[in-house]
């Protein structure tokens, strides 16, 4: 059976009638869209099968775009990144974080930076003053979050002090394609997303290589929105949350990439929160 999915128009306007009878969920879009598309039908396609419900994969076109989506209950669940689900979870409390990928408990940031800088892998933070940065997606962990985090802990200066001109990609792929082109000297990405694209043949490490690569913090996890029991009845979290942590279709790992999916509670998400609110992202 071919899975259709719900095209993002504006801020997703649902019919009642698909609301009522699908379990919808999300994803922030750090990656290539056709990339999400394809990984997220699949998903949704295991998801069926294992729930016994219509399930339906709404792609969102910003970070924002899919918390909004999880708070007016347009979507139940979403694969959210460390910061995206502490924001989203402040909004609708009761709501929880489900799973995480195995590699989720210790992620990464890269700094990389174009060859042209002359800049040498280290494990020393690099010396970025006065270059040129960008990040990913304002809402983003592991592309802005975090190492604005470390860039002000090893500079002592906000991003705006450092750096000639401080830019937002969008997604960590556009990252790595404008620090590669030269439009920034210097960028921060998903080690994931590196290591995948780089595997895949789409980096020329003749123009753009990883210079930095930052100490681990927790990140990804699905969460669940409060009060979908109402709809989907009693013990519906804990089937979602199962089918969760027995997914070990290689493909469907592989597409993430995680090797397998463990449980996480949204204490588990208390560090992001702390940065976050000591950098000024939320109160």
């Amino acid at each position: 059976m071919k899975k259709s999915f719900v095209p993002a128009i504006g801020l997703l306007l649902f019919s009642q009638s698909l609301m009522a009878t699908s379990f919808t969920f999300t994803a922030i879009p750090d990656e290539d869209e056709s990339q999400l598309r394809t990984r997220f039908e699949k998903v949704a396609l295991y998801l069926e099968q294992e729930l016994g419900v219509d399930v339906n994969y709404v792609p969102v076109k910003s970070y924002s775009a899919a918390i909004t989506a999880f708070r007016n209950n347009q979507v139940q669940l979403a694969w959210f990144g460390g910061l995206s689900g502490v924001q989203a979870r402040r909004l609708i409390p009761g709501s929880q974080a489900i799973a995480q990928g195995y590699e989720d408990q210790f992620f990464k940031s890269y700094i990389i930076a174009h060859t042209s800088t002359g800049l040498q892998s280290a494990e020393q933070f690099p010396d970025i003053d006065d270059l040129t940065f960008t990040f990913g997606s304002k809402g983003s962990t592991s592309g802005r979050l975090m190492p604005q985090y470390f860039i002000e802990q090893h500079l002592n200066k906000k991003p705006q002090e450092a750096f000639k001109r401080v830019g937002f990609s969008g997604d960590h792929s556009r990252t790595i394609a404008q620090v590669q082109a030269g439009a920034y000297q210097v960028g921060a990405v998903n080690y994931k997303v590196w290591d995948s694209t780089l595997a895949a043949g789409k980096i020329d490490q003749t123009k753009v290589r990883v210079i930095w690569e930052s100490p681990s913090y927790p990140d990804y996890q699905w969460t669940i929105r409060a009060g979908v029991e109402d709809q989907f009845g009693e013990g519906f979290i804990k089937k979602v949350k199962q089918a969760l942590l027995n997914m070990d279709d290689p493909e469907l790992l592989a597409s993430f990439p995680r090797s397998s999916f463990i449980e996480a509670e949204n204490s588990d998400y208390q560090p992001v929160e702390d940065v976050a609110k000591q950098i000024g992202l939320i109160d």
